[in-house]
């Protein structure tokens, strides 16, 4: 699955940079106008019903008007091959933004044969778009959005008896919520033998914490687990990256007392890509392949 060493990037169909540091790159109203842009659209007639062609037309915005923090065509690609090969038939999302990855992912789990996406998204607002944008792409018959923050939300569609089991899951939230996330899932028994984890931005920004976890063996996990060793919140991350939501969110409170299951063991490799303005970056494929 690892691209050829040559990949190039294609310059002709890059997003508009990111802004710099200090500058606001989201929830500054691009996000509105995103809709504004697509329901005014030339080919509005056209683009009703088509996962497609509302994706095209994000990313021409993208493109045109301003950068967005979409997973993107190419790191999607990698994520729409991983559905078709593992047939999920519950996909969910941490993170969902303005809905790119719920109608590119959403549409292809439902092209695989699958029943539900869930997308959790924290921020309302975010969520509201998202909502519009399946409505507007004909995917409301399998993407579900529930808002609140993600621990809340697994816990509570866990108790309710919506989420009983994870075949794959799409991590692109909150990038130090990524392993407490992950080890909810798997004290709640979501995560087991045959799920499958896609994990966004491990190299733009980097997450050192989830990729030492996924790639740890059984016995060094158990060794942490026994020793009572918990995850170190933000510690690892620059201050862009742990404080991204807390002008909107506040500080975030990461679920670190939970240890998830040490016996759970997993086979991960990175997959290099890009993201859509064209700065590298990639997706760790993660797969938990015994409990021993």
């Amino acid at each position: 699955m690892a691209p050829l060493p040559h990949a190039q990037f294609d310059e002709k169909k890059a997003y508009v940079a990111q802004e710099e540091e200090g500058i606001a790159f989201f929830d500054d109203g691009r996000e509105i106008e995103l809709l504004h842009f697509l329901y005014s659209h030339p080919s509005i007639d056209e683009i009703r019903g088509s996962p497609a062609k509302v994706l095209r037309a994000i990313d021409e915005y993208g493109r045109t008007k301003k950068y967005l923090m979409n997973v993107g065509e190419d790191k999607g690609k990698i994520v729409t091959d991983l559905i078709a090969e593992v047939k999920p038939r519950t996909m969910v999302e941490l993170g969902g933004y303005v809905g790119y990855s719920a109608l590119l992912f959403g549409n292809a789990v439902r092209e695989a044969g699958g029943r539900r996406y869930i997308s959790l998204e924290r921020n309302p607002e975010f969520a509201a778009v998202i909502m519009s944008l399946v409505d507007l792409a004909g995917l409301g018959d399998v993407v579900k959005v529930v808002v609140g923050p993600s621990a809340q939300s697994i816990k509570r569609l866990h108790g309710d008896g919506t989420l009983k089991h994870i075949d794959l899951m799409f991590l692109d939230h909150y990038k130090p919520a990524y392993t407490t996330d992950l080890k909810l899932c798997e004290h709640l028994g979501l995560v087991n033998p045959g799920s499958v984890l896609a994990a966004d931005n491990v190299i733009k920004p980097g997450n050192p914490p989830y990729l030492a976890y996924v790639r740890s063996s059984v016995a060094e996990k158990r060794e942490r687990y026994e020793s009572g060793e918990t995850e170190k919140e933000t510690a690892e991350f620059a201050d862009r990256t742990k404080n991204q939501y807390i002008k909107r969110e506040g500080e975030e409170k990461l679920s670190t007392e939970i240890k998830g299951n040490p016996n759970l063991r997993y086979e991960s490799k990175l997959v290099h890509s890009f993201e859509p303005t064209g700065v590298p970056d990639g997706i760790e494929i993660t797969r938990c392949v015994a409990e021993e």
